[in-house]
């Protein structure tokens, strides 16, 4: 093979995509799960995309690719329902239709082949599978990111404490008290799935933040989800770019402000019309207690301004504590010759990880460079063109045209 990529999330389908048209490039993606699986444990009714539909797998830098979702529409006979619909956002389970079909017409994806390590000898990466060992010059990986787990959780995950990821395999039942610690789009998914499918008799719903804050989708700052602003981004210093990244947190980490307002019409029916609101809900607090109590929880929270303790007993507690960028363990036999500083990964324009002694093979990352290449790196807006990218880098010429468009900031 000439290039091997290591998982098939959006990330490395949109390069299957991009590739497929091209030739001449031996290409094979390999995915431990059986099919497609994109965020199952928040597929709850009603959970929307939090970008166009048109920043799929390929349309921004190639729209007559055939894997797009508007052709995904046509095929499905749909297009034109889409269109009367007039959707603002596409569902998150229609865009999950789009990725599986598109991972099922791409013949370099393969499913249920587990790579259990990576091997660098002789100029080839050696991947090790469960169905065998397959020979790459270049390595792509694109296994996304892990579930945060925060220090007073840690090691005790389980079926009544678990993360927002596996929200729906262990969806509390009606009538129980529940705790849900987070305070982003996860933590307003899980919240409105409970107090409309799932009713708890007491819900807890706590963040640090000082408010359940919207997410910021305003023009000017949408400019930081376009490559002019992530090459910008990348040239400068680390300090620069990390205190770009906290500033900006909301671009990516606020809650859609149509989800806001189904959440505050729901209490609104619960306190007036239904007459009960199990809801309590304490933005600007901080989880500083969490132990067993039964076959359940007790949670402490301070309020982060009068430092004021409150327990709550929960018989199920939600941790929609966002995720963390980590490679991934395969690559423990290659780890030390990876270039690191202030312990991330030393990322190149191109997403290319520094790698010692590898002659002309080389690693690209997807989805593990926020650190060097801002926001836009873990969220889809810049799938299409980060894959872009790393195909013209491949291949060493300039196939797909990404000259950055002019943008209002300069």
């Amino acid at each position: 093979m000439d290039v091997v990529g290591i998982g098939a999330g959006p990330a490395n389908l949109s390069l299957a995509a991009l590739l497929h048209p091209i030739g001449g490039l031996r290409a094979r993606f390999l995915e431990r799960r059986p099919e497609l699986s994109w965020h199952p444990g928040l597929l709850v009714p009603g959970a929307r995309m939090q970008v166009s539909f048109l920043k799929d797998l390929v349309t921004p830098v190639d729209p007559t690719n055939p894997y797009s979702f508007l052709s995904f529409l046509v095929e499905h006979g749909r297009l034109y329902r889409f269109l009367s619909a007039g959707f603002s956002r596409v569902s998150r389970a229609e865009f999950t239709q789009y990725l599986a079909w598109a991972a099922a017409r791409l013949p370099a994806v393969e499913f249920g082949s587990e790579v259990g390590s990576v091997e660098h000898r002789d100029g080839r990466f050696v991947v090790s599978t469960n169905t065998g060992r397959v020979l790459a010059r270049d390595l792509v990986v694109g296994t996304g990111p892990v579930p945060h787990i925060p220090d007073f959780a840690r090691g005790r995950s389980g079926r009544t404490l678990f993360h927002s990821s596996d929200y729906l395999a262990h969806r509390p039942a009606p009538g129980l008290r529940v705790a849900v610690i987070g305070g982003g789009q996860s933590g307003a998914e899980v919240a409105l799935d409970l107090l409309t499918s799932a009713l708890p008799s007491h819900l807890l719903w706590t963040t640090r933040r000082s408010n359940f804050l919207p997410l910021d989708e305003t023009p000017f700052t949408e400019e930081i989800y376009t490559p002019q602003y992530v090459r910008r981004f990348f040239g400068f210093p680390a300090e620069t770019r990390q205190s770009l990244v906290d500033e900006h947190r909301l671009s990516s980490d606020g809650i859609s402000s149509d989800l806001l307002d189904r959440l505050y019409h729901r209490l609104y029916e619960l306190d007036f019309l239904a007459g009960a609101n199990p809801a309590r809900l304490l933005p600007g607090t901080t989880p500083v207690g969490l132990d067993r109590h039964g076959d359940g929880w007790r949670v402490t929270v301070r309020e982060d301004r009068t430092g004021e303790l409150t327990e709550f007993t929960a018989d199920a507690v939600v941790l929609a504590t966002g995720y963390t960028q980590r490679l991934p363990s395969c690559l423990d036999p290659i780890r030390d010759r990876l270039s690191v500083v202030d312990g991330q990964p030393v990322v190149g324009a191109d997403f290319s990880l520094e790698l010692r002694d590898a002659g002309r093979s080389r690693v690209f990352v997807q989805n593990g460079a926020r650190h060097s290449h801002g926001l836009a790196d873990p969220n889809l807006s810049l799938t299409a063109w980060r894959a872009a990218t790393i195909v013209n880098s491949l291949l060493r010429k300039e196939v797909y045209r990404l000259d950055p468009e002019e943008g209002v900031l300069r």
